[in-house]
This record gives structure tokens, C-alpha cells and sequence, in this order.
């Protein structure tokens, strides 16, 4: 990342970094939210810019927030945070605020503010911590969501000034079967979701993140990911999970706009009106015991999910992306997809037509003290009404994947629409 200035009059850092944001968003994000949720020439400018540095640039302002329909980069480092005790209403504003700046340039390939890691006093910390000098923006996007217990009132106040505000259907997840969930892994007031095609770029994103927080939220939880479990555009191979298959078949795609509106994005005629435009987040971390699996013939890991395991197309015949038939039975005269298999309890024919948009990433975290490896998939989907995951993943309660899967760690939070020209994330809440 460079230390290129980005139209702001001033050189700002964390923390009194307002009138930066607000000349930043004049300078470069006018345009791609004046032209829409594809960032319009904006962004084919930024793709341009940043064709012979190492990948696209994804816009920070826009209709929606970036890090949702934006084709899935190859490594994620998510992260949930909570506000600091005593922190009030402006703190909470003041921080979404200097994020937005942060996350504004960073997204650009540049430092996290205007006097980076090499600018200002010697005799003071430099602004931004450094290890990304030199990298491009590797297809970096920021997401930032609320959680539950940002709008709850703690010992009778409203911390805040939100709890009017809260969505109806913002509530920690129910237990499903199977649960064996780690609280302190769990939930959190904010969460930010860092996407990136270089690992250093994504945790750079959320260190620095971290950083501008002090004093005002702490850090949580946060998991790191790579080798993406879902696609979000055509172009896009399907990618695989730890247990080989091929993940994501069916996910919505960027194109289909018709499907995004009904599936993902909060309506106008939805509930709360400052949250239209935005969506829900789920996290899910999915322990694999990939040990065990490993032990399983092939014809019973391809009967358990669903599909063959070199092609992905449906047990019922046919490719990747032939629409599996449930009512298809094999030679011996038994269903070809069993009924308890993964794909056909999931498959939105069988859940009055429920659809999630996935952007899942594999996990490794070392090994067990059992000497296994620590490994599996963190699940994350956007959905408009978090009723959708919890209706799929209550159909999936019988799924004979459930044998060689534990769900760890959960999480669900409500996603504001994407960044205005001169604003920042979540300043509907603040209107």
C-alpha cells in the first residue's frame, strides 16, 4: 500500500479523522454511489487502476456495502468486537466514524490515514502499523455490522440511545441440535468482515481496525479463513470445502438481481426503515472431524451429501448444475439422493423456498489435544431476515452430515446499507 493522498485537505489520523472522511468520500466515492450498487465508472476505473498492481479495487461508498455480492476473495480475518465499558453514544459514533475514514483508504490500497507509517512525529506511534506498505489492495473490502446487544439496554439504559431502532428479528440465534457453541467466541456488539486475495492485507485491515478502537470497543473474538467454500459470480468455479465436495453450487450469484432483492437486501416495506438497503449476517464456526470422514468409503460420503465428489452433479444424474431430482430412484428402487442427505434437506424446494446468499471460508486453528487437526468451515451467510437461516438450519436437523460436524461458535448481526458520499456506516442509527 502506498501513501498517496486521496483528495482529503487535511492529514488526519484515528481518532479526529471526521472532515478526512468527508473529504475522502468527495474525492473518490461520489461517483460510484451517484451510479449505483455496481460503483458504475467508478469502479471500472478502479478495476483499471489497479489491473497491473495486484487485482481489483473494490470501492468503499456504494448502494450496498461491499464485501456481500462482491465476488469471493480467496482469505478472510472476521472479527467481532464489543464497547468498552462507559463508553457512551458519541464514542459509538465517533468510532463508526473513524472506521469508515480507515476502511475508506485502506479498501483503496492506501495507508490507513493520511500520515500512515512513515508520516507525522517520529517521537509519536505512526498511525498505521506498517505491513502492508507495499501491497496492493488485493480485492480488499470492509463489512461492519451491529449485533443484538448494541441496541439492549444494560441496567435499565439505553447505552446508546438505540434500542427504538433495534430490528425485530435481531436476536441471538435459537440452540439447534447439535450445538456446542463457546460464549466467548460468540456474538459481540460489531463485527467486521475483512476480504482480501492476500492474507496480510485482510488481518492488516482488522489490526488497524483494532487499533482506532481503543478505548472506545475491544476485541472479542476473530477467525481467520482461506480457500473460499462458495461463489458469488458466474466467473467463479465453484470452490471446495475440507471434505472435498464442492460447495456452493446453488449459492446466489451478483447478477440476480431479482434474487438478491427477494433473498438478501432489507425491502423498503421492511422493518426497520434505516436498515432497507442493508441485510443479516450469520456466522457459523463448523468444527469438521475430517479424521473420521477421511475413514468413510466414497460412496457413503457421496450418499451423505448429496453429490458425486469429482464433479459435484447431483446423485439423480446429469452436471454440477443440473437441478437435482428428488423423486429419481435408482436401480435397486431407492431414492437416488437420499432423503436425509445434505443437499436434499437444504435445497429451498424442500424449505417452502428459503435461499441464502453463502460466503463460507475453510479454517485450520493448529490441532486438538487429541492430536487432531482443529479444522472446518466458517459458515457465513447473508439473508434478508435471519428467519431464513434459522428455518434452513432447523430443516437440517436430521442431515447425515451432523455425524462429522460440531457448530462451535454463532453469531448474527444486522449489516446497514451501504456508505453515502460524505457519510458513514451506520449513520442511519444516528439521523
Amino acid at each position: 500500500m502506498t501513501a498517496e493522498e486521496t483528495g482529503s485537505e487535511d492529514a488526519v489520523r484515528p481518532g479526529l479523522s471526521r472532515r478526512g472522511l468527508f473529504g475522502l468520500a468527495a474525492g473518490v466515492g461520489a461517483a460510484g454511489l451517484a451510479l449505483g450498487a455496481g460503483g458504475g465508472a467508478w469502479a471500472a476505473n478502479s478495476i483499471a487502476r489497479a489491473g497491473a498492481a495486484g487485482g481489483p479495487v473494490h470501492p468503499f461508498f456504494g448502494e450496498h456495502q461491499a464485501g456481500i455480492t462482491t465476488p469471493v476473495q480467496d482469505h478472510l480475518h472476521f472479527a467481532s468486537f464489543d464497547m468498552m465499558e462507559g463508553a457512551d453514544r458519541a464514542d459509538l459514533q465517533s468510532l463508526l466514524q473513524d472506521w469508515s475514514y480507515a476502511a475508506a483508504r485502506m479498501t483503496q490500497g492506501l495507508e490507513v490515514s493520511a500520515t500512515g507509517a512513515v508520516g507525522g512525529s517520529p517521537e509519536a506511534p505512526p498511525d498505521d502499523t506498517g505491513e502492508a506498505l507495499g501491497l496492493p489492495a488485493s480485492a480488499l473490502t470492509i463489512t461492519f455490522g451491529f449485533g443484538p446487544t448494541l441496541f439492549e439496554a444494560a441496567d435499565g439504559a439505553d447505552r446508546y440511545g438505540l434500542a427504538s431502532l433495534r430490528p425485530t428479528g435481531l436476536a441471538k440465534l435459537p440452540a439447534f441440535l447439535g450445538d456446542d457453541l463457546d460464549p466467548a467466541r460468540s456474538n459481540g456488539d460489531l463485527c467486521v468482515q475483512a476480504c482480501a486475495d492476500d492474507p496480510q492485507v485482510a488481518v492488516h485491515a482488522v489490526r488497524n481496525l483494532s487499533r482506532i478502537a481503543f478505548g472506545r470497543a475491544r476485541l472479542r473474538w476473530s477467525q481467520l479463513g482461506f480457500g473460499k467454500t462458495s461463489k458469488t459470480t458466474a466467473a467463479q468455479t465453484t470452490p471446495r470445502n475440507l471434505f472435498g465436495f464442492k460447495d456452493g453450487t446453488a449459492n446466489i450469484l451478483a447478477d440476480d438481481t431479482e434474487a438478491l432483492a427477494e433473498h438478501v437486501w432489507v425491502g423498503d416495506e421492511d422493518e426497520p426503515a434505516w436498515l432497507a438497503g442493508g441485510s443479516y449476517l450469520v456466522a457459523r464456526k463448523i468444527a469438521m472431524l475430517i479424521e473420521t470422514w477421511d475413514r468413510v468409503r466414497l460412496s457413503e460420503q457421496q450418499r451423505i451429501i448429496g453429490r458425486d465428489k469429482s464433479e459435484g452433479a447431483p446423485l439423480s444424474g446429469g452436471t454440477e448444475t443440473t437441478a437435482p431430482d428428488f423423486r429419481k430412484r435408482d436401480a435397486a428402487g431407492s431414492p437416488a439422493i437420499d432423503a436425509t442427505s445434505h443437499v436434499r434437506l437444504a435445497h429451498p424446494d424442500m424449505n417452502g423456498g428459503v435461499r441464502i446468499l453463502r460466503r463460507g471460508y475453510n479454517y485450520v486453528d493448529g490441532n486438538t489435544d487429541l492430536g487432531r487437526l482443529d479444522a472446518g468451515l466458517f459458515f457465513l451467510s447473508y439473508q434478508r431476515s435471519p428467519e431464513q437461516f434459522i428455518a434452513l438450519q432447523r430443516a437440517l436437523s436430521t442431515d447425515l452430515m451432523n455425524e462429522y460436524v460440531r457448530h462451535v461458535a454463532s453469531g448474527v448481526w444486522a449489516i446497514p446499507r451501504g456508505v453515502g458520499a460524505g457519510s458513514y456506516a451506520g449513520a442511519e442509527l444516528f439521523a
